[in-house]
């Protein structure tokens, strides 16, 4: 038994559904006959790493904590 191919279009399409209509991963690996883990790796690859975003979040709100304790003391 061969593994199936699929193109990079199918992938986008499957990832598509996962990430911007809200469908979970089991659902649109059921529907489209994927195995989940290979829907999930496909899902991290195209999907933006939010541990970045994440950090620079924590960063501006820290710069923003410094920034409002230094004015309070200054009240």
């Amino acid at each position: 038994m061969s593994n199936p191919r699929f193109t990079p279009e199918f992938k986008e399409e499957a990832v598509r559904q996962v990430v911007d209509r809200g469908y979970s991963v089991a659902e649109v690996s059921e529907c489209l006959g994927v195995s989940t883990h290979s829907l999930h790796k496909w899902v991290k690859a195209i999907k933006p790493d939010k541990m970045d975003e994440h950090a620079a979040d924590l960063l501006a709100a820290k710069t923003e904590i410094l920034k409002l304790k230094s004015q309070l003391k200054r009240t």
